[in-house]
This record gives structure tokens, sequence and C-alpha cells, in this order.
């Protein structure tokens, strides 16, 4: 299995935010990590990026613990996407983009900005201050350094979160585009019904810091008796005996 995570843990004081989470993902395919906020989806793509030391538990990529894997084994491999996670504001998006492509030492960098930069759109505010760009423009230009590296794993937190529709479906197609072209396996934590059900060959579903339920979208619907994901979705964050 290309990522496994076992008996995944993360305790703050008392408070447990992970709580021995168990899920797989094979190489090329794209995880959608559904719950409400609050239900350890953020602190689980933290453990996985190494930001976040794990309590108890371990990460394996092709049978190798993560803790085992050179700083810039790590970078080469890994790139995320958080709209949570604000690029330097002072910086122009040229400038940030030129930053983290020496950060992850991308040969031929003014080619990769070029070509990223224009598929995602983003030439038209390359000298303007990342502080000052929209929700949207800056999305995008978090996706293009999630992307500088070509990575092989993408982890994407709420990628379109507080995004209207026309800008978070052009996200949402340019990931979809993105994946048919690439070999890259995608972690999607999101709480956007249509966002996961589009992008993701298999969905496990969070509350409260544990897996309630893991399978694809349609096995879910069935499973439950409801006649969309969303309908699933909600009877399971309501009901405390799934837990």
């Amino acid at each position: 299995m290309f990522i496994e995570l076992k008996n995944l843990t993360k305790i703050y004081n008392k408070y447990i935010a992970v709580n021995k989470i168990n899920f797989e993902i094979e190489k090329n395919k794209t995880i959608g990590l559904l719950g409400p906020n609050g239900c350890g989806k953020t602190t689980t793509i933290g453990m996985m990026l190494g930001l976040v030391s794990p309590s108890k538990g371990e990460i394996l990529i092709e049978n190798k613990n993560l803790n085992n894997f050179r700083r810039d084994e790590i970078l080469k491999r890994f790139n995320f996407a958080s709209p949570y996670v604000e690029l330097p504001k002072k910086l122009t998006v040229k400038q940030n983009l030129e930053i983290y492509g020496r950060l992850y030492g991308i040969k031929d960098l003014s080619i990769r900005i070029n070509e990223i930069s224009s598929d995602l759109d983003i030439k038209g505010f390359f000298e303007r201050k990342t502080g000052e760009l929209s929700s949207g423009q800056k999305n995008r230009v978090s996706l293009a350094k999630s992307l500088i590296n070509k990575p092989e794993i993408l982890l994407l937190d709420e990628p379109t979160a507080s995004l209207d529709p026309d800008i978070g479906d052009f996200i949402r197609s340019y990931i979809q585009n993105y994946k048919s072209k690439n070999k890259v396996t995608v972690l999607l934590a999101s709480h956007n019904m249509n966002e996961v059900e589009r992008l993701c060959d298999s969905i496990i579903m969070m509350k409260k810091g544990k897996i309630i339920d893991k399978g694809t979208s349609k096995e879910l619907i069935k499973k439950h008796g409801r006649n969309n994901l969303e309908e699933t979705f909600l009877k399971l964050a309501r009901s405390e005996d799934e837990l």
C-alpha cells in the first residue's frame, strides 16, 4: 500500500483531536476526508505533513515510517494547499512562487512558474502583494504553490472554502484535470459534499476525531439508505450512536 495510517492519535492536553484512526490510500487515488469542523481533518493532514507530531501511531509511505524520511525527501514528494495557511502577505505572487520553488529545489524554475501560472490564470496579478488579493485569487496562488514541485502526494485542506460558486468550480475542475494528466495521490479534506463526490475515488467520514465510516459515495449512500451523500453525512453527523 502506498500510504498507511495506523492507530494515528493526537492528544492536546486531555483533548483527543484524532483518536486511533486507520486508513490506506492506494497510489494515484484521491481519498476524501469528510467531516464537520473540529472532527480532526486538519490535524490529520498536519501529522501527514510532519507539522504536527502524533501522540501515538504511525504514518507509512511505501512501508517506511514518515519519521525516517529526510526533510529533502519529504519536500520532493509532498505538497499541500489550504486557505487557512496564508502565504507571506508582503511578497508579490511572483516572489512567493520563486521562494517556494527554490525551497523545493525546482530546476528550470522560471519555466515551471510560467507554466503553472498560465494554467491557473494568475499572471494578471503576478506583481501584486499576496495580502491584497481576493479569496479566490489567494486560493489559486496557494494551489499553484502546492503543485510547483509536481508532488507525488498532494494534501488539500478545504481548497474551495469561502469561495463563490464560479471560482469554486474553477478550482475543482482544475484539480480534476490535473489529476487526470499527472500521477499524483491526493487526500482531500472537505465538508463540501459535491466536491468530495466529484473528485474522490472513496470517502472517509470522521466525527469527533474518529472514523465513523468509509467507502465510495455510492456504497455509503446505499448502506445508510439515503438519497445522496449530503443526507448520508447528516445522518452520521447527527447520530450519537455512530461513535
